[in-house]
């Protein structure tokens, strides 16, 4: 049986034990602290902006509580087991967008406990709300929402879904000229954008199906059985709360682009993602259902980039040197959860720049030993 850490604790090998070369894995290591991400550690600028909206009309507020990062920290684990660690791994952080991997996750749940019978099935018919009785909304499925091809239209949390309009990726985290730009909308599943609206309100559909907080849903399914620390939290906004037979419940974002959002350590991400990788299973307990694992890294077909809400290799196209069945969950900042099945790897890298990520990557490969 695989080695899967215990709550508490997580035995640490060297690196040639686990057929990774010590001096190429320290060049990993090294590039990483050279080059740590440009974000400043107060994410609260002088002038009263927060990072997360830099890019956004100066009309634009912060939502849910904000927390400043420190130093640059990450994992690598091999066959289970620690090779590297750097840094302060323990410490909870924001993540911003790794917590869109974490809704994945929590969908994945539901169509387990039979909450989400079928993915292509329209939300409308699950009579949540009026959200998507609109002609724009009433095609919309859960598998659109997961993909981020639904096109929804509206405003949730007093932002509109607008305001994330011709966001462009490969544009800096801190400015991007024409996001915001209004564009006609197009028929749900044939246009990929990277929309927070839309990922909030996916979640929020999902705490209308569960009906208790999500993060509940997590730590019960997911977070407690894997043995996770207990520094973790899922803030909501300060408006993101609905009454749901007689109780009033927060509703989480899927990242952290007005606040809040899921607040993690690595060390905690890590047991995550060596979860996923091997497929939902945790030692002899089924967590995950393994069907669904494999869905979620299935490329959508208007971007081959994306599964469901992971970053896929496809063409090795995110990461270059690693293979092509390489994913990962990625937050801005730049945090991120890299899995390499083939390998048997998953690295945990938080505050780098974005640009290096692919080359931190192409170190580790080259770490490998041959």
């Amino acid at each position: 049986m695989s080695y899967v850490p215990p709550a508490g604790t997580w035995e640490s090998r060297a690196p040639a034990e686990l057929g990774l070369r010590p001096d190429g894995l320290a060049a990993a290591v090294a590039f990483h602290r050279a080059h740590e991400s440009r974000w400043a550690r107060d994410f609260m600028t002088g002038s009263g902006r927060y990072i997360g909206v830099a890019d956004e009309p100066e009309d634009s507020r912060v939502l849910g509580p904000v927390k400043r990062r420190e130093d640059p920290n990450g994992l690598v684990i091999r066959h289970g087991y620690i090779a590297a660690a750097w840094g302060d791994t323990a410490r909870s952080d924001m993540s911003f967008s790794i917590a869109k991997s974490y809704l994945s996750i929590v969908a994945g749940l539901a169509v387990a406990d039979g909450l989400i019978r079928d993915l292509d099935e329209p939300v409308r018919e699950y009579k949540l709300d009026d959200a998507f009785d609109s002609p724009q909304n009433r095609t919309i499925t859960w598998r659109h929402l997961l993909q981020q091809t639904s096109e929804w239209q509206g405003t949730l949390w007093d932002k509109p879904d607008t305001i994330d309009h011709n966001r462009d990726l490969s544009q800096s985290e801190l400015g991007r000229a024409d996001k915001g730009r209004l564009r006609p909308l197009k028929t749900p599943g044939t246009y990929w954008e990277y929309n927070d609206v839309r990922v909030n309100r996916l979640s929020l559909c999902l705490l209308q199906l569960y009906r208790r907080p999500l993060a509940d849903v997590l730590r019960e399914r997911v977070m407690d059985p894997i043995g996770a620390s207990a520094d973790w939290s899922w803030q909501p906004y300060d408006n993101s709360w609905i009454e749901c037979d007689g109780v009033r419940l927060p509703s989480v974002p899927g990242g952290s682009h007005w606040g809040g959002g899921l607040w993690m350590s690595s060390l905690d991400h890590a047991r995550v993602g060596l979860l996923v990788q091997r497929r939902g299973l945790w030692g002899e307990r089924r967590l995950l259902q393994a069907e669904w694992v494999a869905e979620s890294r299935k490329p959508c077909p208007v971007n081959s980039q994306y599964g469901l809400l992971w970053w896929l290799n496809t063409g090795r196209a995110q990461f270059p040197d690693a293979p092509e069945t390489a994913y990962a969950a990625r937050g801005a900042g730049s945090n991120v959860i890299f899995s390499d099945p083939e390998h048997d790897l998953v690295a945990v890298v938080r505050w780098i720049d974005k640009a290096s990520m692919p080359e931190f990557a192409r170190l580790l490969m080259a770490s490998l030993a041959r």
